[in-house]
């Protein structure tokens, strides 16, 4: 899974504060029973996902939207975070390719963000790849210590990082989108990068968030499929520049998606 990203910004580090911020998408939770895997071809699509703030994208459009509103809600606990169902784990990979704009990465999403805004990377953790798939996919000695304790690592050192880069203005950071560049998602064949099954690959999304009216984003580095759901496998980028979390070209406005490649 190696993704050069050339002429991309220097990425930041950052160590860990704790703090939160309100407003993430209650209307979320009314979706999250849908299924990721509807409606998915076999090929990438034509255009960009975007999981947004919002009612919700139509197909067919410069990007597909997913609602992340929080109006109308109530008071509630903060972060948000939404139930994400469970990989099982006898079940094998399949050739969907994952949708980005379903009720199922819209509440993978929600749970990055609620992770990021609070500085608690357990909170993030459905989002992730999980461990039952990583097992299968992975062609090497031991794929569960290489989860645990390096991409798992990384992930919450990530996490960590991205609360960090919003700083003390998280309580009024606003999710606003994460766009996914789905025309560049492509298929990685068994063999390649010490995999023994194969999956879809896009690099390059982007979280956009708002902070005193003014749009943010940074990127993530890496998302693979498992059953036709997008997951994160690399957060703030793979190839590690020294110990600590790093956030993937953060940037003032959205920023741009990709580019294409990696595995």
């Amino acid at each position: 899974m190696r993704r050069l990203r050339p002429g991309a910004p220097a990425r930041l580090r950052f160590g860990l504060l704790a703090t939160a911020g309100l407003t993430v998408m209650a209307a979320l939770a009314a979706g999250c029973s849908g299924s990721a895997t509807s409606g998915a071809s076999g090929a990438p699509a034509s255009s960009p996902g975007t999981v947004s703030d919002g009612a919700g994208a139509a197909a067919g459009s410069a990007s597909s939207t997913v609602s992340a509103s929080a109006s109308g809600a109530s008071v509630s606990p903060w972060p948000a975070v939404v139930p994400v169902p469970a990989v099982v784990a006898d079940l094998h990979q399949t050739r969907v390719l994952p949708p980005a704009h379903s009720a199922v990465f819209q509440a993978e999403m929600t749970d990055l963000w609620a992770g990021v805004v609070s500085g608690r990377p357990d909170l993030a953790m459905s989002a992730f790849f999980p461990l039952a798939a990583y097992e299968q996919v992975k062609a090497i000695a031991d794929p569960a210590a290489d989860w645990r304790d390096r991409l798992v690592a990384e992930f919450r050192a990530d996490v960590v990082a991205a609360h960090d880069l919003i700083g003390r203005a998280v309580r009024n950071a606003r999710f606003i989108r994460v766009v996914v560049p789905e025309q560049q998602a492509g298929w990685i064949d068994p063999g390649v990068c010490y995999n023994g099954v194969g999956y879809w690959h896009v690099a390059g999304a982007r979280v956009v968030y708002r902070v005193a009216g003014r749009d943010r984003s940074f990127g993530i580095a890496s998302l693979i499929s498992w059953r036709g759901r997008w997951y994160v496998v690399h957060f703030g980028g793979e190839e590690r520049t020294g110990p600590g979390g790093m956030v993937d070209q953060p940037a003032r406005g959205p920023g741009v998606p990709g580019p294409p490649g990696g595995c």
